[in-house]
């Protein structure tokens, strides 16, 4: 993915302001930044649902991106769902086969309001993979789900980018799961990216790993959040 120059305005005000970024094959992205800065505006760019922009947006033409908010069809089954859109008359065996990836295996008939917020979540996901991405945008997919959902999400969007191999832009607020996660964290502040740390250390990776907390304070500091000192410092 190369972007060079990116600016969208609305109201003649640049919520991107210039923005250069590049992500290369198969690379794990997490991008940080306070609310409103912009972050799920580039999302919806790359994924193509805003063309109104300035400057240039190279991106593969086989990508895919998964929200917050699961956005599935009630009236239709699982399966249905996560097939909802490709072309052809696909059926329901290349479905399950991305639900078993998920861990949905005996999901594939029921209806969407039988799911919890993480079922649906992993539907969502599957619905993503299913169109083979070589660039996979996740918006925060993980931001309404409980603590040990997410924790275990986490780790399957982890095992699902090695066994795909596809390049994933991961917009969160949450400092820990990108470190987690990601080969590189940006930090986005005033319509481009104002900060990144590199995340030289293999997988999986444990929170309290001295590298982890040293980065932690930093993203944390770049984003205005000053942790308060320890007791006895």
């Amino acid at each position: 993915m190369h972007i060079r120059g990116l600016t969208k305005a609305f109201d003649q005000r640049a919520v991107i302001d210039g923005l250069d970024l590049d992500i290369r094959p198969g690379e794990f992205v997490a991008l940080l930044g306070r609310s409103g800065c912009g972050k799920s505006t580039l999302l919806r760019i790359l994924a193509g649902l805003d063309t109104e922009i300035d400057g240039l947006v190279s991106v593969p033409s086989q990508r895919a991106v998964a929200f917050q908010a699961p956005r599935l069809m009630p009236w239709k089954r699982v399966w249905q769902n996560v097939v909802l859109g490709l072309p052809g008359n696909p059926d329901r065996s290349l479905a399950q086969r991305y639900l078993d990836e998920v861990g949905l295996s005996g999901k594939t008939q029921v209806w969407p309001k039988t799911l919890s917020g993480g079922e649906a979540q992993r539907v969502s996901l599957a619905r993503a993979l299913v169109r083979e991405p070589d660039l996979l945008l996740l918006d925060e997919p993980f931001g309404a789900l409980d603590a040990l959902t997410r924790v275990n999400a986490q780790r399957l969007v982890a095992d699902l980018w090695v066994k795909h191999g596809c390049a994933v832009l991961l917009v969160t607020h949450d400092v820990e799961e990108a470190l987690l996660l990601a080969d590189r964290v940006l930090v986005m502040d005033d319509g481009v990216i104002s900060h990144e740390v590199s995340v030289e250390l293999p997988r999986p990776r444990q929170v309290g790993h001295p590298t982890l907390v040293r980065l932690r304070t930093e993203l944390l500091g770049r984003l205005g959040i000053v942790e308060p000192a320890a007791a006895g410092e």
